[in-house]
């Protein structure tokens, strides 16, 4: 399925196809990749029939089309789906079926869009390459042998292999902007508080967010008007009207300021020679379309990492005490001792990786150490956001590396906790600013894909988006896609 969801449904509401019929596409595609790709931890096609056989009905009465009616959707499997499992990509929750939906799934269930599954990731979306998934590890469909990045790799990986034109994925410290960067595909993380956290499984509440991942910045604007908005569910989902992101998309940058980051400058030219080149190029490309390149600094960003590293398994820990076996969920018989009960559960249900942050977090909170650990975290916090406050006083826009390398092969950071921390330098800074970030395809390194990061001031997603379309248009680097996935086709075609 090569086309992008906007053409798709632009094809069903003319009845150039049905829904079914591109359903049924989606799904066999789905089918015949998972022994490669492993993008989904399962596939719900009766429920994606039933929705697109209504679509059909929709059209033969005459009624009016969602903005996204008939086109095919994956989601991470952290948000629930009335009536469908939901696990997290944990042990814990692999029997858990969702009682209600997420708000952004009845938003999207709203403008018609089908949702054909739902993706793999790292458990309780702690990680940055998809391998911490207690249902085994998700591939990128440039390199087999390679990770899509995470958390949300399955989202990436499937958008990336064409299956889907949309994917829903969310972000910590990156885990939108890095798979999309590995999948070549956009991905975008809102402000924080623009999109309803309900429904979706808490890591880290001060920095979860939801968002897209689209093959192209059309897709990705029109999806984020679908499910940004206040909600009364979600104490912080922020009460302010939402733009229609699709028609502030331009193609041209004339009397745009763009800042770039100088320490990130001297960040990527040390550790990569390959990658300094790439972003140098995507610079000059947004100088070329009239862009104003202006350097700014980002002083405090250097410190993102330990200070992400406090605050999010601190929230972590705190988030994740709810799962002890007594309410949902995994329980491991404590043969009549509800601490024994409490320990079994959680060493059988929590993998490697869930539990290393759960110990920090609990350790930064404890008494002695909370002060000099999660509060002294905050007041940095509060200087990195002060840091882009001050940047966006000379510019429209920041732009600078969604990565620090290509995607790297499977296990080749398991072993190395920090190794695998320091893939999210880039993007830890703007979660924790809460700034909207997103990534769009900036071209190839040792032929792997790479993301440029576009960062805007809260809220001003539109900016941001227009800015990644013209850069888009103008570059064309995720056309290299569709040739891939013919090859990835006809591998699995073959059984190759």
């Amino acid at each position: 399925m090569a086309k992008s969801g906007h053409e798709i449904r632009n094809a069903i509401a003319r009845k150039q196809m049905s829904a079914v019929e591109v359903v049924e596409a989606a799904l066999a595609h789905a089918q015949a990749l998972e022994p490669q790709l492993h993008a989904y931890i399962r596939l719900i096609p009766e429920r994606a029939l039933a929705k697109a056989r209504a679509i059909d009905e929709q059209i033969k009465s005459g009624e009016a089309l969602g903005p996204l009616a008939g086109v095919p959707v994956a989601v991470k499997d952290i948000f629930c789906v009335a009536g469908e499992i939901t696990t997290a990509g944990s042990k814990i929750l692999e029997n858990f079926r969702a009682p209600y939906s997420a708000t952004v799934v009845d938003k999207l269930d709203n403008a018609g869009a089908v949702i054909i599954g739902k993706t793999n990731m790292d458990e309780f979306a702690m990680g940055s390459s998809c391998e911490n998934s207690a249902f085994g590890p998700t591939r990128n469909p440039w390199d087999l042998e390679g990770v899509p990045g995470g958390s949300s790799g399955g989202s990436a990986s499937t958008v990336g292999a064409s299956t889907v034109p949309i994917g829903l994925g969310t972000d910590t410290g990156g885990s939108i902007r890095e798979p999309a960067s590995f999948c070549n595909i956009v991905g975008v993380k809102p402000t924080y508080g623009r999109v309803s956290r309900y429904g979706m499984i808490a890591f880290a509440s001060s920095l979860d967010q939801a968002g897209p991942m689209t093959g192209d910045v059309f897709d990705a604007a029109q999806t984020l008007s679908v499910i940004a908005g206040h909600d009364p569910m979600d104490s912080t989902s922020v009460d302010m009207p939402v733009p229609d992101y699709a028609a502030a998309l331009r193609t041209d940058l004339r009397g745009v300021r763009v800042g770039i980051v100088s320490e990130f400058e001297t960040e990527i030219a040390k550790n990569d020679p390959g990658m300094a080149a790439l972003y140098k190029a995507a610079y000059a490309d947004l100088e070329r379309l009239g862009a104003r390149l202006v350097d700014v600094r980002l002083p405090h960003a250097r410190y993102g990492l330990a200070t992400y590293y406090l605050i999010a398994p601190a929230e972590c820990s705190s988030n994740l005490a709810r799962y002890d076996g007594a309410r949902y969920g995994r329980r491991v018989d404590g043969d009549g001792d509800v601490f024994t009960m409490f320990e079994r559960t959680r060493a059988e249900g929590f993998g490697d990786e869930v539990k290393r942050r759960i110990i920090l977090g609990t350790y930064a909170l404890s008494a002695g150490y909370y002060d000099a650990y999660y509060v002294r975290a905050q007041k940095i916090r509060t200087l990195i956001k002060q840091d882009f406050d001050a940047a966006f006083e000379s510019c429209d826009v920041i732009a600078c590396p969604s990565v620090s390398t290509p995607a790297f092969e499977l296990g080749a950071k398991t072993q190395d906790p920090v190794a695998m921390y320091l893939m999210d330098y880039f993007t830890i800074p703007m979660s924790l600013a809460g700034v909207p970030a997103l990534s769009v395809p900036a071209g190839y390194v040792n032929d792997l894909p790479v993301g440029l990061q576009i960062v805007a001031r809260p809220f001003e997603e539109a900016t941001m988006l227009g800015i990644a379309h013209a850069y888009e248009q103008s570059t064309h680097h995720a056309q290299a896609r569709t040739s891939q996935v013919a090859m990835l086709s006809s591998a699995g075609r073959t059984g190759s």
